[in-house]
């Protein structure tokens, strides 16, 4: 039987994003290109380190850590905007200023990186089927974040975009994303967090509840959706408990990144080489 909450997304998927550009007046792009640039920089960054150690002999584990052909699983993915934004940046130029030999641009990516036809996993069927139009080189696969179907250490990279609050349990699904991520592989989740500051606050809870769901019936027909939305951004938890469960988890918070004053974070994790 369909749950409440997936029938409410597969309710909404024809306007989904028109509406998230619309409601956050565009700054959900922003938000996911600059995870994507940072991601970029980061693995650029670690292939750059691979190089400089490589006389002592680690230059073979991190090469393997850091692929040239990422695997990447956008989890709780949606309709793949966050997918198809991480393609354009990973395959359109060099992140950073690559020295020779270590991370050197190969055919205008940083050390060649491209991404293998991506996965796009989400519990929303409806959400899912809105993927095939786009023309993303990528996968749609129908799970559940908390058991997904891969083996263990099968991707690279994992997105996590505006996703975790919706998970019934944020604790496991940190733990399974953790299973299926390969060692030296990062999650970055892309997040409304419960709100901590006195703007924030007013947002979400003076603000928020006036025109979110006003906006979403009107172009969506659905105000229960967009009430909804509201409503799980406050139950969430703060981002710094959030991170904190991370670590518990296994990863490491390589970055934390405030964005307008709060209204989104994007935090960067790390599973450790060591897990290797």
């Amino acid at each position: 039987m369909k749950s409440p909450v997936r029938k409410m997304f597969d309710g909404i998927a024809s306007r989904y994003d028109f509406l998230n550009h619309f409601l956050s007046c565009y700054q959900d792009v922003l938000w996911r290109r600059y995870c994507c640039k940072s991601l970029k920089k980061m693995m650029a960054a670690d292939v750059a380190g691979a190089g400089e150690t490589a006389e002592g002999g680690v230059n073979a584990v991190v090469a393997k850590i850091v692929p040239r052909n990422v695997r990447l699983l956008d989890l709780c993915g949606g309709t793949g905007d966050f997918a198809n934004t991480f393609r354009k940046i990973f395959e359109g130029g060099c992140a950073c200023k690559c020295s020779s030999g270590n991370a050197s641009s190969q055919n205008g990516t940083a050390r060649g990186f491209a991404v293998d036809p991506a996965v796009i996993g989400d519990f929303s069927y409806g959400m899912l089927a809105e993927v095939k139009p786009k023309k993303i080189n990528a996968h749609a696969v129908q799970l559940d974040a908390m058991k997904m179907p891969f083996a263990e250490r099968q991707f690279d990279v994992i997105l996590n975009g505006f996703g975790m609050r919706n998970v019934p349990d944020a604790r496991g699904a940190l733990l399974e994303s953790y299973r299926v991520l390969d060692a030296g592989g990062y999650l970055c989740v892309l997040e409304f967090f419960s709100p901590r500051n006195l703007f924030n606050k007013f947002f979400y809870k003076v603000l928020a509840p006036l025109f979110i769901p006003v906006m979403g019936a009107f172009f969506s027909g659905k105000r229960d959706a967009y009430e909804y939305l509201v409503n799980s951004i406050i139950r969430f938890l703060p981002v710094d408990e959030f991170c904190k469960m991370a670590e518990e988890c296994g990863f490491e918070v390589k970055k934390v990144k405030m964005f307008d004053g709060g209204i989104s974070f994007g935090v960067f994790l790390h599973k450790p080489v060591s897990a290797a």
